[in-house]
């Protein structure tokens, strides 16, 4: 049983797709029965949609998804840190996780990009302490594409069957993070009207 096709396979599946992309879908399909069954069982329907579905609208349905959609974002510190100072220190932790597993991440994205820490993870353990470490912002991606009955889901869920079970903890910060959405920059603004 090899997590790590498993979670090479789901970072394929999860990047825009791309020809290349594309390309790697029979590759995918044959390292099925060497990845652990819960993932396996998870990535094959998402596999099958993509393999099965015309590039252009896969392409389409993609943008419309993961570039549109807030509550979709592919950058797990987003759901913890949103758009604040706080996420400049998570996306740097990322970063030297990379740069001391000898990594880096390419097409420009940010370090916290999904698919670049599943390739991390297909290579090193850092990958997966990350995955951990995020398990928070996995698990609110998996309610979004849930709640919008997207294929991706199955991705996620497959990452989510490699890792431990969420914690108490987990599961209160992703209820929280549910109800309230990310949090916002609150340093340096004064209420208006304010003297001071």
């Amino acid at each position: 049983m090899n997590a790590a096709v498993a979670a090479r396979a789901a970072s394929l599946l999860l990047r825009y797709p791309d020809d290349g992309v594309l390309a790697a879908l029979p590759l995918i399909a044959d390292a099925l029965p060497a990845m652990p069954s819960g993932a396996a069982r998870q990535l094959a329907p998402l596999a099958g949609h993509r393999a099965a579905t015309d590039p252009a609208r896969l392409r389409a349905e993609y943008v419309e998804l993961f570039d549109f959609r807030r509550r979709c974002c592919l950058h797990l510190t987003y759901y913890t840190c949103g758009d604040t100072r706080k996420r400049g220190e998570a996306l740097a932790g990322f970063a030297a996780a990379f740069k001391t597993a000898g990594y880096e991440v390419v097409d420009g994205e940010l370090p916290d990009y999904l698919p670049a820490v599943l390739d991390l993870a297909a290579a090193d353990d850092a990958g997966w302490r990350l995955l951990r470490d995020n398990r928070v912002g996995l698990d609110l991606l998996s309610q979004s594409l849930e709640r919008d009955r997207s294929v991706y889901r199955h991705a996620v869920e497959a990452i989510r069957a490699l890792l431990p079970a969420p914690s108490t903890g987990d599961l209160t910060a992703a209820a929280h993070l549910a109800q309230t959405g990310p949090p916002a920059e609150q340093v340096g603004l004064q209420p208006f009207g304010s003297n001071r």
